[in-house]
């Protein structure tokens, strides 16, 4: 299990923070390649360029995070592999962690980027420290929390537990929300804050990008990204790419945020060998994102889907399922067209319809990019923390 861990303290004025002192803020998450870490990686950079100081605390330095930023620090968990244990216990190691950063640089509250095991790690770290430097705990739920642990019997009650002992909850998505009210049976107050993207600049243009990746220029490229479990349904992807009759010439660029050799036999199978191109753990997601066309997700849920807001971003639409909270993201046309979850000829048509029409591909492309700066960019989604921060302190 991974986590990362964000503090902040006050070194410079606050943007837009007027006379309010900055916060000492510890962020915990999932350090390796997937939307919640990603989110949690820009949240800590984004604080502390507002003033914020931040501390990552966690096994591993998180992929996205600068080096010797200002603000910016990261302290490692040891986890030690005892012949007691069968297994190597992660939450108690975290949890000393946290209690050790929070004693020593007066931390006001751990924001915890998912349920398990990181609130279960925060609460026992606020209960070892003396009243009066205990800091309040902030729970965000990114999706599998819910959506898989919290049916889990084994789970579920450290998680509904978890929530109860917070001083807030957050969700990424109105559709989340509502499934952890309902899985969880949790009753407590949870406040919607979607996902942001601040994009990097980009280190190679499209044209360098497309020509490392052996793109010919007139070849549309399609891409999918993500963390590749079951739940995102790669081989629908495959299966509706395969099906596509556009005469065309287009090429697959999957960013894979795990390995890809489960399925190596499908692409075999379906004479793809030449249309799919791999890329696996790619930092340089902007650099990729830029040289893309069109998006395609056949996912048989999502919390949020941060790979579509963050091909948005590059005015690139995409072609995926309508499920959980991805409504929220793409609307009517703005940044794609959504399909129902499982139907393949769905897809490959849609997917096949915006290959054969540049011209809508290009006006779609463009008003996502317009939704994703007006609700989901750093500007607007940051201030809803930080006043979250504020109301919780």
């Amino acid at each position: 299990m991974y986590a990362i861990f964000a503090i902040f303290s006050a070194n410079s004025p606050m943007n837009g923070m007027k006379d309010e002192k900055p916060l000492k803020i510890g962020i915990t998450c999932y350090p390796s390649v997937g939307g919640s870490g990603v989110l949690a990686s820009a949240l800590g950079e984004e604080l502390a360029e507002r003033g914020h100081e931040i501390h990552f605390i966690s096994y591993e330095r998180p992929f996205r995070l600068p080096a010797n930023a200002p603000r910016l620090h990261f302290h490692p968990v040891i986890i030690n592999d005892y012949d007691l244990f069968k297994y190597p216990d992660y939450t108690l190691p975290l949890s000393v962690k946290m209690a050790e950063v929070s004693c020593d640089h007066g931390l006001d509250l751990l924001h915890v980027h998912y349920a398990v095991p990181h609130a279960t790690a925060a609460i026992l770290a606020r209960a070892m420290l003396p009243p009066g430097r205990q800091p309040r705990v902030i729970t965000t739920l990114h999706g599998t929390d819910t959506t898989l642990l919290g049916r889990d019997a084994g789970y579920g009650p450290a998680i509904r537990h978890a929530l109860n002992c917070s001083d807030a909850v957050t969700a990424v998505s109105a559709f989340l929300k509502g499934e952890s009210q309902r899985l969880l049976d949790f009753g407590g107050p949870v406040d919607v804050i979607h996902n942001f993207f601040a994009p990097r600049p980009a280190r190679r243009s499209r044209e360098e990008m497309r020509r490392e990746l052996g793109v010919a220029p007139d070849e549309v490229l399609l891409f999918h990204s993500s963390n590749l479990r079951p739940l995102k349904r790669v081989d629908l992807v495959l299966e509706a790419i395969s099906r596509l009759e556009t005469s065309k010439p287009f090429r697959l660029l999957v960013l894979a945020g795990g390995s890809f050799a489960p399925f190596v036999e499908q692409v075999r199978r379906l004479g793809l060998e030449d249309r799919v191109i791999v890329r696996e753990n790619v930092t340089s997601i902007e650099d990729h994102l830029q040289a893309a066309d069109l998006g395609v997700f056949a996912s048989e849920t999502e919390s949020f889907c941060l790979s579509i807001l963050e091909a948005m971003f590059f005015g690139c639409p995409s072609v995926a399922t309508r499920v959980g909270g991805i409504p929220e993201l793409v609307d009517d046309g703005s940044g794609g067209i959504l399909v129902s979850p499982g139907d393949v000829p769905a897809l490959s048509s849609a997917i096949d319809a915006l290959i054969e029409d540049p011209s809508r591909r290009r006006e779609m492309g463009s008003a996502g990019k317009s939704r994703a700066r007006e609700r989901f960019s750093a500007d607007v989604i940051v201030p809803q923390y930080e006043a979250l921060y504020r109301r919780v302190c």
